[in-house]
C-alpha cells in the first residue's frame, strides 16, 4: 500500500426525500475540482443515506423513546435515558441508531433499512456514471466498549471487503497469524471520518490509496455473531429480561445448549456457596424435550440441626445466578412447573435424605428477538419503583 488520501467531498446541499445522492456527491466531486478513480473508496455518512431513502421521521407524541423502542430488536444495556440496544441489522449502538443531529427541530433520523444494499446501489451508480471501479461505505458514528469516544465505523459495504482474514498468514517475524481478522471498512470509516464532521457540513469524503484483493463482503459480516460474544447482555438487562419472561414465557428458540455454557454458568453459581459446605447446592443437568431443550435441577442438603429455610433461600440465590449468567451469555431461561419430573429424577439419582430440590429451571436458545426490545422497554417503564424504595431510619 503506497500512499494514503482522505480528501473531503465539499458542496453537498441539503439532502431530502428521493434526491438522487450519487449525482449529488458526483456534482459535487466535479464541483470541487476532484474526480473518481479506480480504487477510490467513496465513503458517505448515514445521515445524508437516511434523508434520501425517507428515513427522517416527526419525533410525535411516542417522542425519541418510542422510536428507540420501535427500532430495537435486543436491549443490551441502559443507564438513565441512554439505551445501548442491538438494531435489526444486528449493530449494538446507544439509542438504535436513532439520532437528533443535523434534523430540523422535532424530527429524527434512523438507520437506514438495508446499509449493505444502500451502499451497493450508490456504488452501481457511481459506477456507470464515471467508468471507474469504486467501492462505497455507509458510516456513521459509534462508541466503543472500554473505550471513552465516539469513532467512525462501517454500517454499509460495497465494492470492498469489510473484513480481511489474516489467519493463517505469517507476521514480519514469521509467526503463523492465528486470531487476526481486519476489520477493513471500519479503518478506512474512520479515517475518512477525519475528514468530515457533525459541525463541518462535510458528509462525504474519497479515500484513495488503499489496495486490496479479496473479494467484497458487506459490512454485516463485521456483526459478531450470538456464540462469541462474551458481553451479550448486563446484569441489569438480565434481571429485567427473567421479569418479563415470568410475565409472558416466550417459546423456546432452536438449536442446542452447548454444555461448556452450562457448565460456566454453574461454576459462577457455585462459587459464591458456603466454603464449609453448608447450604451447599448440587445442580442436576437432564435433557427433557417436551419440556424444554435442557432442565436444570438444583438440590440443596439440609444438615441436622441446620436452618431449613436458609438452606432454601441459599439454594434459590443460587438458581437465580444461574439464570443470570445463562441470559449474560446469551441463552433463554425460565421456571418450570417441575412437580412431574422431580421425583423422577431423585430417584433415579437415588439422592440421599437430606438433599431437597429447591425448583426447576428450562434453558435453551431466546426465541425471534424481532419484537422483544420494544417489549422490553415498555416492561421495564412499567415498574413503580417508588413501592419498593424505603427510607433507611
Amino acid at each position: 500500500m503506497g500512499e494514503l488520501h482522505v480528501i473531503p467531498v465539499r458542496g453537498i446541499p441539503e439532502v431530502g426525500p428521493g434526491d438522487d445522492l450519487s449525482e449529488l456527491l458526483l456534482d459535487a466531486i466535479r464541483g470541487g475540482g476532484l474526480d473518481l478513480r479506480g480504487g477510490d473508496i467513496v465513503a458517505v455518512t448515514q445521515k445524508v443515506v437516511s434523508k434520501a431513502e425517507g428515513r427522517v421521521v416527526a419525533e410525535g407524541s411516542a417522542g425519541k423513546a418510542g422510536w428507540v423502542a420501535r427500532e430495537t430488536r435486543r436491549v443490551v444495556a441502559r443507564r438513565g435515558d441512554l439505551v445501548i440496544a442491538e438494531t435489526r441489522h444486528g449493530f449494538v449502538c446507544a439509542n438504535a441508531g436513532v439520532d437528533a443531529s443535523n434534523v430540523a427541530e422535532g424530527f429524527l433520523s434512523l438507520l437506514p433499512e438495508d446499509p449493505d444494499a444502500s451502499a451497493e446501489r450508490l456504488r452501481q451508480s457511481l459506477e456507470a456514471s464515471t467508468g471507474a471501479s469504486v467501492g462505497v461505505l455507509i458510516t456513521d458514528t459509534f462508541g466503543r466498549a472500554w473505550r471513552d469516544g465516539l469513532v467512525n465505523v462501517a454500517i454499509g459495504c460495497a465494492g470492498i471487503p469489510s473484513v480481511i482474514d489474516l489467519r493463517g498468514t505469517k507476521d514480519a517475524l514469521g509467526r503463523v497469524l492465528e486470531v487476526t481478522v481486519e476489520a477493513l471498512a471500519d479503518e478506512v470509516a474512520a479515517a475518512a471520518g477525519l475528514a468530515m464532521g457533525k459541525a463541518d457540513g462535510v458528509p462525504a469524503a474519497i479515500v484513495r490509496g488503499i489496495r486490496v484483493e479479496e473479494p467484497p463482503l458487506p459490512a454485516s459480516a463485521l456483526v459478531r455473531p450470538p456464540d462469541d460474544d462474551l458481553f451479550r447482555q448486563s446484569p441489569l438487562e438480565a434481571i429485567r429480561q427473567q421479569r418479563a419472561e415470568l410475565e409472558e414465557p416466550a417459546p423456546f428458540g432452536p438449536g442446542e445448549v452447548p454444555r461448556a455454557v452450562l457448565e460456566e454458568a454453574i461454576r459462577a453459581a457455585c462459587a459464591g456457596q458456603a466454603p464449609d459446605g453448608n447450604g451447599a447446592c448440587v445442580f442436576v443437568v437432564t435433557r427433557l424435550p417436551r419440556v424444554a431443550p435442557v432442565v436444570i435441577v438444583p438440590f440443596v442438603r439440609v444438615q441436622e440441626g441446620s436452618d431449613r429455610d436458609a438452606t432454601m433461600v441459599r439454594g434459590g440465590m443460587a438458581l437465580q445466578s444461574v439464570m443470570l449468567a445463562l441470559h449474560a451469555q446469551g441463552f433463554h431461561c425460565r421456571w418450570i412447573d417441575g412437580s412431574a419430573f422431580e421425583a423422577a429424577v431423585d430417584a433415579a439419582l437415588n439422592v440421599p435424605d437430606g438433599w431437597i430440590p429447591v425448583g426447576s429451571i428450562g434453558v435453551g436458545r431466546p426465541p425471534d428477538p424481532s419484537d422483544a426490545g420494544a417489549q422490553a422497554i415498555a416492561q421495564a417503564e412499567d415498574v413503580d419503583v417508588s413501592r419498593f424504595l424505603r427510607e433507611a431510619p
